[in-house]
């Protein structure tokens, strides 16, 4: 199986089965977990932040982190294709009782600041919910991995400072974000408040995601994660996995965003294939087919048929994600399969 559904996909590398193997651990719940103490001050340090706290996910990284700094009947702001607002089951309305105020999504991912602005309300009217967070996304998913500028990033933390807001950062992929702008994370993480980050998407971990800031929020992130069942024991097992994955795996994106450009450039060679964006800045790559005769669900049965498996996201797009597993061969192959079923329907 030629593997595209996402970059969650991956298995450990034979480092992280081997440091794994070896991790020494303890009672996290206690702090006594040295190999999660190390992970955690590790990724700390990367992105710039105080603290660190080790999370069995993105989705539970997410959830802390606006718990921890929005009040049970305010709002965040997030964009209306934010896998926050889209793919987390609801969790902050649900489980937080926080308003979601959704806002546009440009097509490069970013929330335009007049509807940011817009969104705030008057915190004086008692009628409405009063904002308390931002939430940003970078890379962007659902517009393609897109990458959001930094001085974006420098106009919605002025805006958040002029309004006494907090800036909370998804970043999932920070990494590709940060080697495909050739900027280090921090300079990316320094407009926010808190970031998250995931080891399992594109650095290969098995499990778990990082949430980083001060001391003071890690710590009301702690308790948060207690209180969801988040709280691990000898967790150290992962946080070794994780890492190996923050010290091998960061260099060698540049590597899945070359296959991602292959992709996208043979893509667009056939004349059937409808690219959602021609240039690919990170693993990401969207597209629909274009033809009455086959629709992208049938077109991705019959790409499974061929040992090829890709998924759809978002407006019922295609998306093919690259990671260390699909070699530049693959890419290859997968292309003239893709030519082999549209010459059918031509």
């Amino acid at each position: 199986m030629i593997d595209f559904l996402s970059d969650t996909v991956t298995m450990p590398t034979s480092a992280m089965r081997e440091a794994m193997a070896q991790a020494s651990v303890g009672d996290d719940c206690y702090g006594e977990d040295p190999t999660v103490n190390r992970l955690e001050s590790l990724a700390a340090r990367m992105v710039g932040k105080e603290a660190s706290v080790f999370v069995s996910s993105g989705t539970l990284g997410n959830l802390t982190s606006i718990l921890a700094q929005c009040p049970r009947g305010h709002k965040v702001i997030l964009g209306d294709k934010s896998d926050l607002y889209s793919y987390e089951a609801g969790g902050l309305s649900v489980i937080g009782g926080i308003v979601m105020h959704p806002v546009k999504t440009e097509c490069d991912g970013r929330l335009a600041i007049d509807q940011l602005r817009s969104a705030l309300g008057v915190r004086s009217d008692y009628q409405c919910a009063p904002a308390s967070v931002l939430a940003l996304e970078d890379p962007h998913c659902q517009t393609g991995g897109r990458v959001l500028p930094l001085s974006y990033l420098r106009d919605v933390r002025e805006l958040a400072n002029q309004h006494g807001l907090s800036v909370h950062l998804d970043g999932a992929r920070l990494f590709n974000a940060s080697v495909a702008s050739r900027t280090e994370p921090r300079e990316i993480t320094k407009y926010a408040d808190s970031v998250t980050f995931c080891l399992s998407k594109s650095l290969a971990a098995p499990c778990g995601s990082m949430v980083c800031g001060n001391l003071p929020f890690t710590d009301s992130v702690r308790r948060y994660r207690k209180m969801l069942g988040g709280g691990m024991r000898q967790s150290g097992f992962l946080a070794a996995a994780g890492i190996v994955a923050l010290e091998t795996m960061v260099d060698r994106l540049r590597n899945d965003h070359v296959q991602a450009a292959r992709l996208t450039q043979m893509l667009g060679e056939i004349p059937a294939v409808s690219l959602v964006s021609k240039v690919a800045e990170t693993n990401m790559v969207f597209f629909s087919i274009k033809s009455p005769r086959l629709t992208n669900e049938q077109f991705l049965e019959q790409l499974l048929q061929r040992g090829v498996r890709m998924g759809l996201l978002g407006d019922n797009q295609i998306r093919a994600v690259t990671h260390y597993m699909i070699r530049p061969e693959d890419v290859d192959l997968t292309v003239q399969i893709i030519k082999t079923i549209m010459q059918g329907y031509m």
